[in-house]
This record gives structure tokens, sequence and C-alpha cells, in this order.
């Protein structure tokens, strides 16, 4: 019999792949492209939604040349990608009717200000589980509506079609203008502020009160469910499986139990708790969002703390202030000092996200002296991601009632032993990384082979996850406390300087 093999495609922020693996859950073959970024104001991050649908139009063939393997052999496509990040396009032409608005811009601010004083704002987390912020889907698809002419009535009439880009390229890869199905999933329509928690379906008052017309809005499905057949780049695959990134690494890190949780470190880092079939809504900063939905069974809901700025601290280290000349070498510059020296870094670029939620924060180096060098910085720097994720573990463990006992992580910052060292002494628990470092993709392909009965049950998906690497908490705990308490002063700064108050000398 010819071996078979499950296909995923992870649409990220910065590149697009396509990665092949086989029924132990190991990577066969992957091929990627990078695609662009545009700011064409401060503040403004945009992607070119056909750039990326050209990207994926590359790798799917590639992956499968690279391998060795013909589309038969594939028993099922799973697709994982940026979530958040919004498209509008017209349902005839399959043209975007203007960039794509990324999930890291903030152009929305105001507008979201303005819905935060209208009637009915108050019931909007109620409903959705997210607070209002410029983070999510819906007020991006406002303010394209808003500044685009005539598409209000033209998405009224169904004209345009808007979608997170697992429903983009869904759409594109079953026939796109000539056909394509307009499907999305629960964990992304969860992020869009416009599906209810509950009925896993499109809320009638989230929509009336975004002015979203639901002819625009794609149909939910399951996360493991029938996408359709591929028609496009190579026919004949079936797509059975989508889900944002983050419910997908939850998935790929085998969190099918309440309580379990995972963080995935990369430009941003993204801490996630499994906590059953109820959804828990959040009284700490937190975002209630669905996890997962099997067919057929009751839909798993999640905890989630994104925070903004992790990794990218160490590249503005790199290229901001030219410490280092690549980004591993942050570890040995930190790890040629004892400790930070008296220094804190908190990395509001753009305000702070989860659990503080800080629009107007903005970033600072605290606890400055002649004795601070660059080692000091960039073991500050490592540190701040550490106390951030305390923070959200915090957070999660009071929402959750219950007490996160270990962390699954993945992403690129884990091979920097010197921060998973610290993230588990800060925590006090276990850090464990497993051996097959593409969780994200890795959950998408479990999600779209368990569809098809490639792989039986979500036991056999926890006996493929191996551990690579574990570190113990050894900071003691009268010295993380204090350490805490400082950092938490530094974010305090953050807040009071964005938010232009300050404090007379007499104080």
């Amino acid at each position: 019999m010819t071996e078979q093999f499950v296909m995923a495609i992870d649409q990220g922020t910065t590149s697009t792949r396509c990665i092949l693996f086989d029924n132990h859950g190991r990577l066969v073959s992957v091929a990627q492209r990078e695609q662009r970024y545009h700011y064409p104001q401060p503040g403004y991050v945009e992607q070119d939604a056909t750039e990326i649908w050209r990207n994926v139009d590359r790798v799917l063939p590639q992956a499968l040349r690279d391998a060795g393997i013909r589309p038969p052999q594939v028993a099922a496509l799973g697709i994982t990608n940026q979530r958040e990040t919004a498209v509008v396009w017209d349902r005839n032409t399959g043209e975007p009717v203007r960039r794509a608005i990324v999930w890291q811009d903030v152009r929305t601010n105001e507008l979201v200000r303005q819905l935060e004083r209208a009637p009915g704002a108050d019931a909007v987390a109620q409903r959705c589980g997210l607070a209002l912020r410029s983070y999510f889907s819906a007020p991006r698809l406002r303010w394209i509506l808003d500044h685009t002419r005539g598409l209000q009535e033209r998405a009224e009439r169904g004209e345009v079609l808007f979608g997170t880009m697992d429903t983009w390229l869904i759409w594109n890869l079953t026939g796109g203008a000539n056909g394509g199905a307009h499907l999305t999933d629960v964990t992304n329509a969860s992020r869009t502020m416009l599906m209810n928690l509950e009925t896993l379906d499109w809320d009638h008052e989230l929509l009336s009160f975004f002015g979203i017309p639901r002819p625009m809005l794609p149909e939910i499905r399951p996360s493991t469910s029938s996408y359709g057949v591929t028609r496009r780049v190579v026919p004949g695959i079936r797509i059975a499986a989508a889900l944002g990134d983050q419910h997908a690494a939850l998935f790929g890190q085998t969190c099918f139990a309440p309580g379990d949780a995972k963080c995935t470190y990369g430009t941003g880092s993204f801490l996630m708790m499994n906590t059953g079939t109820t959804p828990r809504l959040s009284r700490h900063g937190l975002l209630t969002t669905v996890g997962y939905q099997l067919a057929g069974e009751p839909t798993v809901y999640a905890l989630e703390a994104p925070m903004a700025v992790t990794g990218s601290l160490v590249q503005w280290i790199r290229d901001g202030l030219g410490l280092i000349s690549t980004t591993a070498e942050i570890e040995t510059l930190a790890a040629s000092v004892d400790d930070n020296g008296g220094c804190y870094i908190v990395p509001a670029f753009a305000g702070l996200f989860a659990p503080y939620w800080h629009s107007h924060a903005r970033g600072v180096i605290a606890g400055l002296t002649g004795y601070i060098t660059k080692g000091h910085i960039a073991r500050a720097a490592l540190e701040a991601t550490g106390w951030q994720t305390r923070d959200a573990v915090d957070a999660m463990n009071a929402d959750a009632g219950t007490t996160i006992t270990d962390l699954k992580v993945d992403g690129g910052m884990t091979t920097n032993n010197l921060l998973m060292q610290f993230v588990a002494d800060v925590l006090g628990v276990p850090v464990r990384r497993p051996i097959v470092a593409e969780t994200v993709s890795l959950g998408a392909a479990y999600a779209a082979g368990l569809a098809v009965g490639y792989w039986p049950d979500l036991d056999r998906l926890r006996r493929n996850w191996r551990r690579a690497s574990q570190w113990l908490p050894e900071m003691d705990a009268q010295r993380r406390d204090n350490e805490h308490a400082n950092w938490s002063r530094a974010v305090d700064m953050t807040a009071r300087w964005g938010s232009g108050s300050r404090r007379s000398a007499a104080t």
C-alpha cells in the first residue's frame, strides 16, 4: 500500500509555509516563502492578500516535489493562519478591494474608543468573550467599509466577501471566483468579535453594533470539517481542517485536557489554556475564545493571553540598538552578567496587550545606573518575556480557578536556554519543549488527519508527543517575588507615561 501523508498550510504573519507530516507526526518536507509588510502610515500594518495567495501557489507543489510525493498520497490538508487579519475581496473577480489589515495594525484605536461609548458596548464581551480592542477583526472590517467608497452597499448585496486568512485561502483553493467555498472555522470566527461564543454563529446584535452586513460573512464550520476539495494549485486534495495559529499550537501540543497550557514564543508570544467545554469569561484581562471544535463533539474553550512584543524586542536590540549582530547572540551577551543589575525593560512599543491592556502605554527602560552594561540590557530584554509570561499565567490561574503545573512551549525563542530557564524560574513550574518544533503546522495536520481517520483518536496524538528539553525552576522564591515587584513598578511607569501623567517632585 502506498504510504500516506498529511499536509498543512501555515499562513503566518511573516511567511507562508507548506509542511508534510507522516503518521508519527514527523516532518517530511517544508517549503516556505516570506511575504512583505506595508506601512503606509504610523500604526498602519498591511499585507497584499494576492501575494500571499501566490505564495501558496508556489509552496504546495514545492513541498510535494521535495518529498517525492504525488497528490494522491496526501490523505488530507489542514490550514492554519495568522488571526484577526482582515481581507475583503470582490466575489466575481477575486480581487481584494484593498490590502489586508494585519492584526498588529492599530489604526482603529480611535474608532474603538467611539464604540466603547456607543449603546450596547457593555454587552459585547458577554456575547463574544472579547473586550472591545483594536486587536480584533470587527473594528478593522468596519474601518474598511467606512473608508472604501460604496463598499457598504456592495457588502449588503453580497457582492464583496470578508474573511480572515483561512477563509481567503479556502475560497481560492476550492475555485475562487469559479465557485470557491466561502467558509471559516469556529476558532477564527471567535476572534472577529462577531460570533456568539455559545451559539457558534454570527450574532445578530454584534453585527448590528458594528454595522456589518451578514451577506459578506463566511459560513462557520467546526475546526475539523469538510471544507471542500482543492481545484487549484494541486487539485484533488481534501481540505479537512482549519484553525487559527495559536489554536493549532494548542492542538499540536496535545493540550486536550482542561488545565493543559502552552505558550508559543515568537515575534509576539501567546499563552493559551484549555478550559474545557464551558466558556470562562475573563475577569483578569484575558481573552475567552474557542480552543477548537471537533466535528460532532462538544466545543473546547480556552483562555488566551497575547503578548505583543517578545521576540521583536530582541530584534530591536539587534537592529535598533546594534548591540548584537544576530538574534542568537543575545543569549551569549545576556549570560555575560549574573543578573539584570537592577535594569528592567517593558517593551510597550505600541501599548501593552494581555493582561494589562494599556493601549497608550509606551516602553521604558527603568533602573539605569552607570553600572549597567550592554550585557545587563540584553538580560533585561530576555527577562521582559519571562515577566510578561508570569503576569499572564497569574491572570490565567485566577480566571480558571486552577493552577498551571507545567508549561509546554514552542516557537523560535525556545532555542534560547537562558530565557526558558528564566521562564521556569519566574513561574515556579517545569517548562517543556517537544521534539517537533513546528507545533502550529503539526496541530493543523493533526486536526485534518483526525478528520479523515489518518489518526484514530486523541490518545494516539498524545503518544506522538515527545519531550526534547525541560527546564526546572531554580530561583529562590523570595528573590522571585522581589524581582517581580520591581517589574510591576516598571509596568506602572509605562501606563503613566502613555497617559501623559506626571508626578511632582514633592510626591
